[in-house]
């Protein structure tokens, strides 16, 4: 009886890509959410070992962490642009709500704010992740609102922020673009400033 070896594959072995691994990461987070997705899922998804996955990503709130970055950059609202200087508070606020929308039922296999949903998480550390980029976001438009109407912009702060909480919850509830439009437009009509008499 002869036993057959296979064949080595030729070449240098496939190295390992960090920015398909992020993306390929995102994309499961974001579909199932933090809690639902596994060590065991990433590196299946990734193609690498459990050692090769802590050694590279250190934890898996290491890695969504570094997503979180990764979304923030890319996918995340582009307040900088939405919140300019010199723009009626009630406009920017209403179109920031409306962008919301659009972001969050753009992918429905990946629907909602990855941020907003991986505050709600069981693991500490992602959660805190998660929680200090929403609060940025939060100081941004405190700060935005605050330049013309400092009295106001702790409420109208955590009003944009609640109302965003609700579109992402809707959109991973199945939602789509034309509802949670709808129901932005609505917000934003609580936003306008009353008719002087």
């Amino acid at each position: 009886m002869t036993a057959t070896i296979s064949p080595r594959p030729r070449g240098r072995p496939r190295r390992f890509d960090p920015e398909a691994a992020l993306a390929t990461a995102q994309r499961l987070f974001h579909a199932r959410g933090y809690d639902g997705v596994s060590v065991a899922d990433l590196t299946e998804a990734l193609g690498i070992k459990p050692p090769s996955f802590y050694a590279a990503f250190g934890s898996k709130a290491g890695l969504y962490a570094r997503i979180l970055g990764r979304y923030s950059a890319a996918n995340g609202l582009p307040l900088a642009e939405i919140l300019r200087p010199g723009r009626p508070v009630a406009e920017a606020l209403a179109a920031l709500l409306e962008e919301a929308a659009r972001r969050y039922a753009a992918d429905p296999a990946a629907a909602g704010c990855l941020v907003i949903e991986g505050a709600r998480c069981n693991d500490p550390e992602a959660r805190q992740a998660a929680r200090a980029l929403a609060a940025t976001a939060a100081d941004a438009i405190r700060c935005f609102v605050a330049a013309t109407q400092p009295d106001a912009a702790g409420r109208l702060a955590d009003y944009a922020v609640t109302v965003m909480a609700g579109l992402s919850t809707m959109a991973r509830e199945g939602h789509g673009l034309d509802r949670l439009l709808a129901t932005a437009r609505l917000a934003g009509l609580a936003l306008a400033p009353a008719p002087q008499a």
